[in-house]
């Protein structure tokens, strides 16, 4: 059950992938460019960074149905201040509460989907959830380009709030008690310094770092450069998330070994192939050709995903798996802030001297050199094995 109710936390919250394909209709209506709206993302993930940590060292003190309860409670208040917001820094401020709120419930979902398996489970609980992420992620752009088509951009927050309190409800009513793992909200910082937590978050940094070219980029491309209605720009969008979903559900099925020593750098290699074909396209690219690229890339992601959260939680004692949760997290989503902040700033400045094609192309090609960097590394390293 718990891993069910880790899966449908996770669910709502990665439903934000819906505010990406609004952006062009959200900059109209408060006349922000590209590189403001980057805003929008940085008041919402970093937050959510910083509060998956607290939220998995937390959940391993108080009980993670708790810290999941408080997660969506917050989600709802953040969900209907963000589509009622009369200004940019109202929506700024809703954006920072969303993102608090969010971290809570990314930090300690992990360690739900998890709990009470044996270590050579866990991957597979862990591809349950990445799956269940990578859902939202792909019915979300399909969906927002229908809201925002019919209702305009603030209904991509506000058909949130009620699935919120949804999941908040069956919460309440099948999670029972949350019992405390651990005496105190600690972690020893030995915990994190050491290769075996440092390299597989070092990875997922730069792993989705690099897919914000997509989340970030795509929308513009796919709307203003090629001129798709946004309905028909979220359907080809949600194609790299369908790959996530995809390569989450097959990473999960793979012994535990195979995935650790080669699925990682595969996946990355796959997800930096998807990014060097994005940087090569242009206003007449095939769309068949478009539609394979954001599916690899994003097939690439899931695969790596499963895998290195696993070798990367295996590192944490079994008392502090939220904590072990939250550092996965927050890794992933540090990597996010910096893809917006850099992609976002490079691609303004090259777009402002070489025009909008040749300053797309570049930003995607610097996303996946680093991708392939990330990839090198994860072939070289030689993870530890699961034990039991």
């Amino acid at each position: 059950m718990t891993r069910w109710i880790a899966a449908g936390g996770a669910f709502v919250v990665s439903l934000d992938s819906m505010v990406n394909v609004a952006f062009p209709a959200m900059g109209a209506a408060f006349a922000a460019a590209p590189e403001q709206l980057r805003w929008v993302i940085v008041c919402y993930v970093l937050p959510y960074a910083l509060m998956s940590l607290a939220g998995g060292v937390l959940g391993d003190a108080v009980g993670h149905t708790r810290v999941l309860r408080a997660g969506l409670a917050g989600s709802v208040l953040a969900f209907a201040a963000a589509g009622l917001a009369p200004t940019f820094g109202w929506l700024l401020a809703a954006r920072a509460l969303q993102g608090v709120a969010a971290g809570l419930i990314y930090g300690t979902t992990p360690a739900l989907a998890t709990h009470g398996l044996p270590e050579h489970q866990r991957a597979r609980a862990l591809a349950f959830l990445n799956a269940a992420i990578g859902l939202a992620f792909s019915v979300a752009p399909t969906l927002a380009g229908w809201l925002v088509d019919h209702f305009g951009w603030p209904a991509v927050f506000l058909v949130r709030a009620p699935l919120a309190l949804v999941v908040l409800a069956w919460v309440l009513m099948r999670a029972g008690p949350a019992p405390a793992l651990v005496a105190a909200p600690s972690m020893a910082v030995r915990d994190v310094v050491q290769p075996g937590v440092i390299v597989p978050g070092l990875l997922a940094f730069v792993a989705n770092a690099g897919i914000f070219a997509i989340w970030l980029l795509a929308p513009f491309y796919l709307v203003e450069r090629r001129g798709l209605a946004t309905l028909v720009a979220g359907l080809l969008f949600t194609l790299t998330p369908l790959g996530m979903t995809v390569g989450a559900a097959v990473a999960g099925r793979l012994p535990v070994v195979l995935a650790a020593r080669g699925v990682v750098a595969a996946g990355l290699v796959l997800e930096a192939a998807g990014l060097f074909a994005l940087s090569t396209a242009g206003p007449t690219t095939h769309a068949g050709a478009l539609a394979l690229a954001l599916f690899v890339a994003g097939l690439g992601l899931g695969l790596f995903q499963v895998p290195n959260m696993a070798a990367l939680m295996r590192e944490f004692p079994a008392g502090r798996q939220g904590a072990a949760g939250g550092v996965a997290f927050l890794a992933r989503t540090l990597g996010v802030v910096a893809g917006v902040l850099v992609l976002a700033r490079l691609f303004a400045d090259l777009r402002a001297s070489v025009g909008f094609d040749a300053g797309f192309a570049r930003a995607y090609l610097a996303a996946a050199l680093a991708v392939t960097a990330a990839a090198l590394l994860g072939a070289l390293r030689r993870p530890r094995a699961p034990r039991g």
